[in-house]
Parts: structure tokens; sequence; C-alpha cells
């Protein structure tokens, strides 16, 4: 006699078969040494932050008439273009370090991420003390005395939104993730293949040549 044997229908959802290799991959030590060589490297990369930021941004000029400090020009954009620069070096910034870390570790990973995230913005942070203390100095009475009545002189450098100061960790963490998401290499499903245990259909449940009841000529009669 042929054994009936019950397909398992296909609105049923089917258990996952679970292995020891299947679950998630934990966290190691290296991930952990990974992120944070990501943070140390990319935040000592702030220092050319604010090298470019002090080189490229446009000067706002003072001038004293011997009482009192006033802007050369009010109708200067220099000082919108300081943040204006800064906003593009960071998207700069952000780009590169994300492109360079997926190179490095294209499996990704939290600790990574965390250390681009934290990096980054420590470097935005370093750029930008590391801007003002190069550029012209803060100590606005005492250029204007130095430079005299009537001359003008270099205003101190400055951010008027702080809020640029993100930038280079969004920027870096928004492409970072999308890099990873489009070519970061993935393990197979477990539950696709039918050749594991666990997998649907079944391996069972494929009949063979002398199981279908239509040729099956069943047992010899006496």
């Amino acid at each position: 006699m042929t054994e009936a044997v019950t397909t398992p229908s296909p609105f049923e959802p089917s258990l996952p078969h679970e292995e020891p290799g299947d679950s998630t991959r934990a966290i190691t030590l290296g991930d952990i040494r990974d992120g944070a060589a990501v943070a140390l490297v990319i935040g000592v990369a702030g220092v050319l932050l604010g090298a470019l930021w002090a080189w490229l941004a446009p000067r706002a000029q003072y001038v004293s008439n011997g009482e009192a400090v006033f802007l050369r020009n009010t109708e200067s954009e220099a000082r919108i273009g300081a943040d204006a620069t800064f906003f593009l070096l960071s998207v700069g910034f952000g780009v590169l370090s994300a492109v360079l870390v997926f190179l490095w570790r294209r499996r990704g990973g939290v600790p990574l991420v965390i250390g681009l995230a934290v990096g980054s913005g420590f470097a935005a942070l370093v750029g930008w003390r590391l801007g003002l203390w190069l550029g012209p100095t803060s100590d606005v009475a005492a250029a204007a005395l130095k430079a005299g009545k009537g001359v003008p002189f270099d205003a101190p450098l400055q951010l008027l939104a702080n809020g640029v100061l993100l930038v280079w960790p969004m920027v870096a963490l928004v492409v970072h993730l999308g890099l990873t998401a489009l070519w970061s290499p993935y393990d197979p499903d477990p539950g696709v293949s039918s050749d594991r245990p666990g997998g649907y259909p079944p391996p069972h449940v494929h009949a063979g040549p002398s199981s279908d009841p239509a040729t099956d000529p069943g047992p010899p009669r006496s």
C-alpha cells in the first residue's frame, strides 16, 4: 500500500529552522577595535577641516573710528559665507569618511557605525575650534588699536548657525547606511532552500515515481 502524504498548505507559515550558525553575528572584540580606530582616525581628520575652513572662508572686515568698531561693509555676506564654507566642507568630509569606512569594512556593524558617528561629531568640533584659533584674533579691541583709526582689519572667524556642526556626522551616517544597504554582503536565508531541514517544502512531500496512486499497481493479488 502507498502511504498517504499530506501536502502542507501554502497559506500556512512554515516554522523557521534555527541552527547555531543562523543567529545574528555577535559583536566581537575585533569589531569594537575597528569602531574605536574609525572614531580616532576621523576625529584627527577634524584638523584638516579646521585648516581648510580658516583658509577658504571669506573674511568680514571691521573699522574703528577711535571710539567704537563697526563693520566696514554692512551689506557684506562674508559672515554668512563662513557658515556656507563650513557646511560644504562638512558635506565633503562626511561623504568621504563614509565611503572610506565602507570600503575598509564592507560588512558594517554597530561598533563601526558608532565609531563613525562619534568620530565625525568630534572632528566637526575640532575643526570649528581650530578654525577659530587659526583665524583672526577674537580680541577686537586689541586688533582695532593695532590697526589704527580708519584702517580696516579682519573680523574674527565665527559660525552664526551652530547647527552646521551636525552636518558631518549626519551626512556620514546617511551615506554609510545607503552604501551598506546597496552593496553589503548578505548571508543566505536558511528558510529559502529546500535542501535543508526547515525549508519549504520539506523533502518528504515530493512523491517518488512508485508512490503515485495513478501509476502504482498496488500489491499483487493472490
